[in-house]
């Protein structure tokens, strides 16, 4: 049975829009399309559980609608763009998106890419696990938050799935090929310094984790 996942489409190619929409349809989800940034702005308050966003949209851009979205919830995104995708790429991820596909591309790659995003932080597996405290701080994989107190701390995605991942075993070492299985996918094949970079900032934003740096092989967390 197939998964009935809420998706928002932001894409002002009407024929393009359609085309998405239809494939995605056919996997059972449910697809709202918006052709406005703005438009698809006054949503962010009732999230799906994946955006996809064209970066050159009327009303407002993907770049700035990244940004309401990531301030609002930990919803997942992936950019679509006929630019320069290189720029594109490299902003994108910075503004915590989670994948990037270059236009002219096949739809059934969208939906694959897609999929993969949506098991990969939907999936049952990753429900069951309970909580975990460390050093003052709540992981919650179901719930995906980290509380400080009663505070909740703001992360993107990426550097959610890395929090989870290491605290979930914690004293193991792990390759950065082993996070980069589990954060970006099998199909990612951008460069190993994307994960010293998510560490950096889980580091900023969560100081009392003792995140170990194992040169030359990953990273592990340690209870002290």
């Amino acid at each position: 049975m197939k998964n009935s996942f809420q998706i928002y489409l932001v894409e002002d190619e009407q024929n393009l829009g359609e085309v998405i929409e239809a494939y995605m349809k056919k996997e059972g989800w449910e697809v709202t399309h918006f052709t406005d940034g703005k438009v698809a702005s006054e949503h962010i308050e009732s999230p799906p559980h994946l955006w996809i966003l064209d970066i050159m949209l009327p009303g407002m851009d993907g770049y700035q609608l990244l940004k309401a979205i990531k301030a609002k919830a930990d919803t997942p995104v992936i950019f679509i763009s006929a630019r320069d995708k290189d720029l594109d790429r490299v902003l994108g991820l910075e503004l915590g998106s989670d994948d990037y596909l270059a236009k002219p591309f096949l739809p059934e790659e969208l939906v694959i890419r897609s999929k993969k995003l949506l098991q990969r932080i939907y999936s049952q597996e990753q429900q069951e696990v309970e909580s975990i405290e460390l050093n003052g701080y709540k992981v919650d994989p179901k719930g995906r938050t980290v509380i400080d107190g009663n505070e909740a701390i703001e992360l993107t995605t990426k550097e959610l799935d890395l929090v989870i991942l290491l605290t979930s075993n914690i004293g193991k070492a792990l390759s950065r090929e082993e996070i980069i299985e589990y954060v970006w996918g099998s199909d990612y094949f951008g460069s190993e310094r994307a994960v010293d970079d998510v560490v950096r900032r889980v580091r900023k934003k969560l100081p009392r984790i003792h995140l170990e740096t194992l040169y030359g092989f990953g990273y592990r967390v340690l209870t002290s």
